[in-house]
């Protein structure tokens, strides 16, 4: 796994790195002070971004929001001290997990495992979402041309479907998409 580590902190960063570089299935990466977050994650390529802030800065947060944006990883944020209303915002800019720093460095690992691990969740529903949105559409367009087929035809429910079905086959596309040129037809035809 490599660990991007943006902390402006350089002596509480080379502790930080020390502890994840004694893990040898961590590639540990630093951010140049001064530099940019989202400039290094698009350079660097981390699985993981691990930012420490000494106090909570609503301007880091911008670039946050800017990793979250244009590159999908997940972004793990430590700060010193706990404040809910800029959990929420941090959150908001797509921070995966959120830490008050009365964590010790050596208990860091499983919370990048677990915010890792987290975020592949999350993208994977997102995915099951969009899918499951794209059956629902479908599956409306096909009931709409069945619909118009039962009416131009006259023909029952299960008919329209199989006349759907066996033009789809039979043209090499998807029931979906005759079922949208059955719709288009209907639409340009004004009926």
């Amino acid at each position: 796994m490599r660990v991007l580590l943006a902390d402006d902190d350089a002596e509480r960063a080379g502790a930080l790195a020390g502890v994840l570089a004694a893990d040898t299935s961590l590639t540990v990466l630093r951010l140049e002070p001064g530099g940019s977050l989202a400039e290094a994650v698009a350079t660097l390529h981390p699985d993981i971004v691990l930012v420490d802030m000494a106090r909570p800065d609503r301007d880091a947060l911008d670039g946050i929001r800017q990793v979250t944006a244009l590159n999908d990883r997940p972004v793990v944020l430590f700060v010193d001290e706990d404040d809910p209303a800029f959990m929420e915002e941090a959150i908001g800019a797509g921070v995966t997990s959120y830490n008050a720093v009365g964590v010790k460095p050596p208990d860091v690992k499983p919370i990048l495992r677990a915010a890792s691990a987290m975020f592949r969740r999350f993208q994977q529903a997102q995915v099951d979402l969009r899918d499951a949105e794209a059956r629902l559409r479908a599956r409306d367009i096909i009931d709409r041309a069945k619909a118009v087929l039962i009416k131009q035809r006259r023909i029952s429910e299960p008919d329209a479907y199989k006349w759907l079905r066996r033009t789809a086959m039979s043209t090499g596309r998807r029931i979906v998409d005759v079922a949208g040129d059955v719709i288009g037809g209907t639409e340009r035809t004004g009926e």
